[in-house]
């Protein structure tokens, strides 16, 4: 009988184990989708013009969700329809808006810029929960925004003192920043999420942000900036829709379910390295030493951040 129970304690010991891995496998993987969507931003330059590829990221997103995740969408829809306008305000806000300042940044800036700065929303989102819910916040937190706004404020000033002090910064870093406060206030809103699956939730809030890059395509037609896809602006619009849109979010998912929010977020720490890896290999792009020194302090300051958070 003990020799049964000592069994079944090392097999359930070996499942978890293994369905951890599973989970850190497949959290590295979403890391790598949504550093690789800074290097696809760079690609589309010249290929697609930005609200296109937004239009065509979530009108693929929107059919995937539709083929994938009809079970949850038809158990959970009297709760989702009671919270239409919540839902569908999240999804302009973090998905629409975001995307549409993020692919708009790629024309001014590198990628390794936005990689960097794409990097340091987690303590965006920190100091977003301070300011709306009086989040507490610990010293070494603090000192973890400090010096991730420092490696920002590095990046938008290349490093130079001068352009700092002129207020020289490039638009594309500019854009990119405000891209990151939006979807930091995306994150702390949904603190207020209905209780439904996560699948059908981001299946609402996908169809939402379909709906609302309709008319900024048509502003940006109107504006005579619409370039229709090329060939490899259409591969470049279908990698985002099947990888950083939708795979990564599935993944994330499953990654937060088995390990937990907490463990899962550390994995925000590879997005920079590895979007700065990929723009220097994949885009050719010069890794100068503001960049080190930026992403340096990103990383420091979310550590810290997500280290040593206030209990409770």
């Amino acid at each position: 009988m003990r020799d049964q129970t000592s069994d079944a304690l090392e097999n359930s010991a070996a499942q978890l184990q293994r369905r951890s891995a599973e989970a850190y496998l497949l959290l590295t993987f979403t890391m790598l989708c949504w550093g690789a969507n800074a290097i696809m931003g760079q690609l589309a330059v010249g290929e697609v013009s930005p609200m296109l590829v937004v239009l065509g990221r979530w009108a693929g997103v929107m059919i995937l969700c539709g083929v994938f995740m009809r079970r949850h969408l038809r158990r959970d829809w009297p709760i989702l329809r009671k919270n239409l306008v919540f839902l569908s305000i999240a999804g302009a806000l973090g998905f629409t808006s975001y995307n549409a300042l993020f692919y708009l940044a790629a024309h001014s800036t590198s990628g390794l810029n936005i990689g960097i700065l794409q990097g340091a929303m987690p303590v965006f989102v920190a100091m977003g929960a301070f300011l709306v819910y009086r989040t507490r916040i610990t010293y070494l937190q603090f000192l973890g925004v400090v010096l991730t706004l420092a490696g920002v404020i590095i990046i938008a000033s290349e490093g130079s003192l001068g352009r700092l002090l002129h207020l020289q910064f490039k638009l594309g870093d500019l854009l990119m920043i405000c891209a990151s406060f939006l979807y930091a206030g995306y994150t702390i809103a949904l603190r207020k999420r209905p209780a439904v699956s996560p699948l059908s939730l981001f299946a609402v809030m996908a169809a939402s942000a379909f709906v609302v890059s309709i008319p900024l395509a048509g502003i940006e037609y109107g504006f005579g900036a619409s370039q229709w896809p090329s060939p490899f602006g259409w591969m470049v619009i279908a990698l985002i829709t099947i990888f950083p849109s939708f795979l990564a979010q599935l993944f994330f998912i499953y990654g937060v379910d088995r390990v937990g929010p907490s463990r899962a977020g550390v994995f925000m720490n590879l997005v920079p390295i590895f979007a700065a890896g990929m723009a220097v290999l994949v885009l050719k792009e010069a890794f100068e030493i503001y960049h080190a020194i930026a992403l340096t302090l990103v990383l420091i300051g979310i550590y810290l951040s997500e280290k040593f958070k206030a209990a409770g």
